[in-house]
């Protein structure tokens, strides 16, 4: 169905509405909702957060999704149709769970390396991050799911994110931060936009009439809807005269009645009403939620598990190879170190967590991937130094009791988490006004003998015993000046210990009394936690050590934990957690073999990257990381990755690092400076450059041709395996009076090609490469003159160049 057919029965529908149904469609109805309307065949549109899976209205484990890897992960693939692919999934995920709207992508920019949501975006390019997203939109749309673009502008930080004023300069918002959702509005037609919480240049992102009408509806065309993040609203006449279509989530909004009572008393006028609402039944009509609008079926039969597999592989970033370290051959016996190697951290805390119904970590894929008895494995090091939700070893259920202490219901729980987050995410049956106490309630059967802690995570009263021994009893207090997001994906507090045998099965008991909150959101989100017996560093370290003394190669897992790389709150340092640098360096000391394998969504410093025989970069690997993991290092996977976003040595030597508003504003001093335009700016050497990556061949780049739209490049594989080589091609002007950087990704393309063999590869030129925005004109303007074209396998290592003039 085309959208001149759309458009029609939009028309119809909204004719048929008197004003205040019309508000109460631009109100959520509950948490992840907006109402129904029978009378002219509107169901409801069900919303789900993403961007790596599709949770549903559930938060809840025993509602499995597919774990994608990391969007940072995606943007090391340098891969659009991959990307695409990726999407594509998730519109059969979203089709399963009966959702309409995803709410992703990301494509906010890593201005810092210290904001801590980073691994939710995909690169510090705008250009990189727009052909992703391109790429991800078009695929979760080609099965007739909407997306929301996000978050619409300049949420580049984490601190004071609800009320910060980010003051950027015209100029670094037209070519940095508005760019990827001008190339996703245009180039993949995306169905929504999601609007920041913050403000830019002192006015909020829900009531911004410029950037919201006059720009992404006005000049890029954007027939869309826009929605709040969640409490972002917070105006009626402003969020709904700035562009605001949707205020979520309900059933408290500033829409819905005061929306109406707005239009009588004249602060409003109805038409503005009605061109929202007319894009709420335009996206109905797309998504299969309005009557006699059928939306596009998605491809069925897509493997999750395979797709997140090859994802994981073709994005782990190769940086150090020495010796051809990797891949793994001739070993007779393999070291596995790391606590992450065995209990691995496959996604980012906050919203954008899902719960897929299994993990391969990286000790279960070499495990399964090599002869029994070659694998050997010991903790090392422990990166969180904190409980962690109960995972291993526990069997769990979330039973639900009213104030009489009848069950109302309950819920398997495979971890120690329940966050259900809105009415209809709470268990089956299971009313949230009528609930008074959870609790957490199962047996635990330990891995190892000895004192084993345990605690509490969340806001409220608590109860915990475990066997006969009542560890607490009490009240948790939200500290004061702390995120929302962060009080519930904070650290757990320990509350007592118990000494347990391995293997003897022990009653747990965790019931938590639910408080209810006066905001819009109605909230139970608590956790069983607990850490096993503990060792000292050096006790850890000494083992490890043995083992990997007798092994033939040893792979050390380092890793970033939940209270380094999450929603709510920004990094403060880019140092590996606890004594993993430690052990590291020990192991590197009696194994010349050593492979370091950095388990993180984003730059982490790595002080001993020189004395290793190779590191590589897998994120949050996802669901099949261990598995990729386990291709990649013995040699039936390439690692096919390229950094995204440029690797600091130490956060010193960063450009940009400032995340931290200073009464309550943050200025982008740098302009248009950020990633590796302010390196080079600055004259400063990275560890590892933007577009780095090793392959395991060897490449020759030996011709360039280049017109002003298009860069004809020949490579060939002088290795003897095929590989795939991401061709990079950058713009340089010769002489510059627009103060511009040295020079910029203008495109790239990727390619496979057999040994000795070669082929050539076709990259556009996109006009945009060459012009700026204007402020003086407040308009694109193309600067003519002499330009450099580079082409090679990151922005350090540039194979060719040729002339070309513009204008």
């Amino acid at each position: 169905m085309d959208d001149s057919a759309r458009r029609a029965i939009v028309e119809a529908a909204l004719a048929k509405l008197d004003l205040d149904t019309k508000c109460g469609l631009l109100a959520g109805e509950t948490m992840w909702k907006l109402p129904a309307c029978a009378a002219i065949g509107l169901a409801p549109i069900v919303m789900s957060d993403g961007p790596i899976g599709v949770r549903g209205v559930r938060w809840s484990a025993d509602d499995p999704s597919v774990a994608l890897p990391s969007p940072t992960a995606l943007g090391a693939t340098w891969d659009p149709a991959l990307a695409e692919r990726a999407g594509a999934l998730l519109a059969q995920e979203a089709r399963r769970k009966g959702v309409h709207v995803l709410l992703a992508p990301t494509v906010n920019l890593h201005r810092s390396p210290l904001g801590g949501r980073h691994f939710e975006s995909y690169s510090e390019d705008p250009f990189l991050t727009a052909e992703l997203g391109t790429g991800y939109v078009r695929g979760v749309q080609s099965g007739g799911v909407a997306t929301t673009v996000k978050h619409f502008v300049a949420n580049d930080a984490e601190t004071e994110r609800f009320t910060v004023d980010n003051l950027v300069g015209p100029r670094a918002l037209r070519e940095l931060y508005l760019a990827p959702f001008e190339a996703i509005v245009k180039n993949a037609g995306a169905w929504g936009v999601m609007s920041a919480y913050n403000r830019v240049n002192g006015t909020s992102m829900t009531e911004h009439h410029q950037l919201q009408n006059e720009i992404l509806r006005g000049e890029w065309g954007f027939d869309g809807f826009v929605v709040s993040d969640w409490t972002g609203a917070r105006s009626t006449v402003g969020a709904i005269t700035g562009g605001t279509d949707v205020a979520m989530p309900g059933p408290g909004t500033v829409y819905g009645p005061a929306l109406a009572a707005a239009v009588r008393a004249g602060e409003v006028e109805e038409r503005v009403v009605d061109d929202a609402v007319r894009r709420v039944l335009l996206l109905a009509s797309r998504v299969g939620a309005l009557a006699g609008a059928e939306p596009t079926e998605p491809p069925a039969g897509i493997d999750g598990d395979a797709l997140a597999r090859e994802v994981a592989q073709r994005s782990f970033v190769l940086v150090r190879n020495e010796n051809q370290a990797l891949p793994l051959t001739g070993v007779r016996s393999v070291a596995v170190l790391g606590a992450a190697a065995r209990d691995a951290r496959v996604l980012g805390g906050g919203s954008a967590e899902v719960f897929p119904d299994h993990v391969v970590s990286p000790l279960d894929g070499l495990t399964a991937a090599l002869p029994e008895g070659t694998v050997r494995y010991a903790v090392g090091a422990d990166p969180s130094g904190e409980l962690a939700s109960a995972g291993a070893g526990f069997q769990l259920e979330a039973v639900c009791r009213g104030e009489d202490d009848q069950v109302l219901g309950g819920t398997p729980l495979p971890n120690g988490s329940v966050l259900w987050m809105g009415a209809d995410s709470m268990p089956r049956d299971v009313d949230y006004d009528e609930l008074h106490a959870v609790e957490i309630t199962g047996t635990f059967v330990p891995r190892e003998s000895g004192e084993h802690a345990f605690g509490t995570r969340g806001l409220g009263a608590h109860r915990l015993v475990v066997g006969s021994e009542v560890l607490f009893d009490g009240v948790h207090e939200l500290p004061e000046g702390a995120d929302f997001m962060e009080a519930i994906f904070g650290a757990p507090v320990q509350r007592g210990s118990v000494n347990l045998e391995a293997g003897k099965a022990i009653q747990v008991s965790l019931t938590y009394v639910v408080p209810k909150y006066d905001g819009p959101i109605k909230v139970v989100a608590f956790a069983l936690a607990h850490s096993g017996p503990q060792r000292t560093s050096d006790e850890l370290i000494a083992e490890a050590v043995e083992v990997a003394r007798a092994a033939d190669a040893a792979i050390v897992v380092v890793a970033t934990t939940e209270r380094v790389e999450s929603e709510g709150f920004d990094r403060t340092s880019l140092a590996l957690p606890g004594t993993q640098d430690e052990l590291v360096r020990a192991v590197a000391a009696v194994n010349p073999r050593t492979v370091v394998v950095v388990n993180a969504g984003a730059p982490v410093e790595l002080p001993w990257r020189d004395s290793v025989a190779a590191v590589l970069l897998t994120w949050f690997p996802g669901q099949e990381g261990g598995a990729a993991l386990a291709d990649v290092l013995l040699g039936s996977a390439e690692p096919g990755g390229r950094l995204p976003t440029t690797w600091p040595a130490v956060l010193a030597d960063a450009p940009v690092t400032q995340v931290t508003p200073r009464n309550g504003q943050l200025a982008y001093d740098e302009g248009v400076f950020i990633g590796y335009r302010a390196w080079e700016r600055a004259g400063r050497t990275p560890a590892y450059p933007f577009g780095h990556g090793l392959g395991y061949t060897d490449w020759e780049y030996e011709a360039i041709l280049v017109s002003p739209t298009v860069a004809r490049v020949r490579i060939r594989n002088l290795g003897s395996r095929p590989g795939r080589e991401v061709v990079q091609v950058y713009v340089a002007p010769v002489d510059d009076s627009a103060e511009r950087p040295a020079r910029w990704l203008a495109g790239f393309a990727s390619v496979e090609v057999d040994p000795s063999e070669s082929a050539e590869v076709e990259v556009a030129l996109p006009e945009r490469a060459f012009q700026i925005w204007d402020e003086q004109f407040a308009s694109w303007r193309l600067v003519p003159g002499a330009y450099e074209v580079q082409a090679g396998r990151s922005i350090a290592d540039c194979r060719l160049t040729a002339p070309l003039q513009i204008g």
